[in-house]
């Protein structure tokens, strides 16, 4: 079986193609394909109220690029979903149905909420008996997700992302939301919780600590790799750091919402699995087709 997901996020927009062994209890899934491509639909939406129509044709060539692909690849079934800038977009119906006309994809504009829950089960495969806080920055939402034992307990989604434009009064009261949220919960009342952190940005925090592939950053390491990242100006990110503009720009920011939720959580450390929605929606994608829970999961790469 072969399955595609595709994920319109407000930073930048993925499609993974992958192979899937069905081998009783152990499910396999095997990347074919992966392209991620910066096309900045927050920029537009998160200033404007509307992608723009240069933005739009965009958007549809690369629809049409990945339709292409899947039909190439004899996909299966695909799953085709967009997050915060497209739920916020007050031309997003009509895009919508330009896409859908053009290119025959059905496209969902997801909850937060919803967005929150797949997310979750990006993260099933290194998920052990103890309490998690999972934290994902997008480019206009972050998603919290409190996991005890495995299993989800609460999600909440907030609207700060690393390409939102926000007054330094807003980002204020939406981080003190956060932070009123995270002491109301029973796992403010724990010791030891653990964060899990997914999107690009905190991949690419990982990749600068130069660390063993043992998925951990402490907190203190991650103030320090926020800290030496903020010492370079853009330019100089993007040509000694060696970042895509697109990442350049937001990697500071996005930096201190996973700090603030790890310090507000009493967590020290951080797991950087390397994975985000789309795999997510990968694993959502297979239960809905073969009508099978997932439990025990291995990721080929």
């Amino acid at each position: 079986m072969k399955l595609a997901a595709i994920d319109i996020g407000s930073n930048a927009i993925r499609l993974q193609i992958v192979r899937v062994y069905d081998d009783g209890d152990l499910v396999s899934f095997k990347k074919l394909e992966f392209l991620r491509f910066p096309l900045r639909l927050g920029h537009d939406v998160f200033t404007s109220g509307k992608i723009s129509f240069p933005i739009a044709e965009k958007f549809v060539k690369l629809m049409t690029t990945f339709k292409l692909l899947i039909e190439l690849y004899e996909v299966d079934d695909y799953f085709a979903v967009a997050t915060s800038a497209m739920r916020e977009a007050t031309n997003a119906e009509e895009l919508n149905n330009h896409i859908r006309k053009e290119t025959s994809l059905q496209i969902s504009v997801i909850s937060g909420e919803m967005e929150a829950q797949i997310l979750n089960k990006a993260i099933i495969p290194i998920l052990q008996d103890r309490k998690y806080v999972h934290i994902d920055v997008g480019g206009g939402s972050t998603e919290l997700n409190l996991i005890s034992s495995g299993k989800l307990t609460e999600s909440r989604s907030f609207k700060i992302g690393s390409v939102r434009k926000l007054s330094s009064t807003q980002r204020s009261e939406i981080l003190d939301g956060i932070k009123d949220y995270i002491k109301s919960s029973d796992f403010n009342k724990t010791k030891n919780i653990v964060g899990i952190g997914t999107g690009g940005n905190i991949n690419r925090l990982y990749g600068l600590a130069n660390k063993a592939n043992n998925m951990t950053l402490s907190l203190a390491e991650l103030k320090a790799i926020r800290a030496y990242v903020k010492e370079f100006s853009l330019e100089q990110r993007m040509s000694i750091l060696k970042m895509n503009p697109d990442r350049a720009d937001v990697i500071v920011p996005a930096s201190e919402i996973y700090i603030k939720v790890l310090k507000e959580m009493g967590s020290d450390q951080i797991l950087v699995p390397k994975v985000g929605l789309k795999d997510g929606l990968v694993y959502e994608l297979y239960e809905r087709v073969s009508h099978k829970r997932l439990s025990k999961i291995e990721y080929l790469g």
